[in-house]
């Protein structure tokens, strides 16, 4: 197939949601909406050539997104299943199965490197309700968008802007030494304990998960293992924390 390079999202391409929400803040998530990857598309590819289809295998609605190889002359296919959402069910999977089988064309794909961004109680207005079992749930209005982000030669995120809806910055990714930011200069090797630094999106999404289970706010591990953002903490202090956090009983069990 002929080389045609997926270019990475703009900054006005994607989407911020609430993925927890607590008393002491909550984390976000970034995504790409279905919109993005069919201009994506028809920017790369052209208008006529890709194409999407709807399988349901085993009751499951899947996506096949073809994109056309004009040098053999075929139609080369990938495909992956949706998830149902809250409402419209049928829509919801459609959407979902075809963003899914775009990310394995490649489009967003670099939204995998996202650090874990938590946005602090002081940072957003997170207001309180008491349900009938006498049970908080917490909630916010604010919106969040993404005003600048770059990408390092790995096409992985290196430094990530966020801010409210009134324009002020909530969360701040810097772009890292030795790290190139995407704009042609070679950057220079990293040293093994720099490279060390980072831990991976699976680990970030396993701690978040423990923090979750336990009710320990992720300024208390911040504090107490002395590091400024829990996604770049090293791999030694990642496995330190999550030690500690499996001794810590479950807040539904306290």
């Amino acid at each position: 197939m002929e080389q045609s390079i997926i270019r990475l999202l703009k900054a006005n391409e994607i989407e911020c949601r609430i993925a927890v929400i607590k008393e002491n803040g909550l984390s976000l998530l970034l995504y790409k909406d279905a919109r993005v990857d069919q201009r994506i598309l028809d920017e790369t590819f052209g208008a006529f050539g890709w194409k999407r289809s709807h399988q349901c295998i085993d009751g499951n609605l899947y996506c096949t997104v073809e994109i056309y190889d004009k040098q053999s002359g075929v139609w080369v296919s990938k495909q992956d299943v949706g998830t149902t959402g809250y409402t419209e069910k049928e829509k919801s999977q459609a959407s979902d199965s075809f963003k899914r089988a775009c990310f394995n064309w490649g489009i967003g794909r670099e939204l995998y490197s996202a650090p874990f961004i938590w946005i602090p109680v002081g940072k957003a207005l997170i207001q309180a309700k008491t349900g009938q079992n006498g049970e908080k749930r917490y909630y916010c209005n604010d919106h969040f968008s993404v005003q600048s982000i770059q990408y390092n030669e790995d096409r992985e995120i290196s430094s990530l802007v966020i801010v409210n809806d009134k324009g002020q910055p909530v969360y701040e990714l810097k772009a890292k030494a030795g790290k190139n930011s995407g704009k042609g200069k070679q950057a220079p090797k990293l040293t093994p304990d720099e490279q060390k630094e980072c831990i991976s999106s699976e680990q970030m999404a396993c701690l978040q998960a423990e923090l979750e289970r336990t009710g320990v706010a992720i300024e208390t591990v911040q504090s107490r293992y002395k590091i400024q953002e829990a996604a770049a903490m090293s791999e030694d202090t990642y496995h330190r924390v999550m030690r500690a956090l499996s001794k810590t009983q479950s807040v539904k069990a306290s």
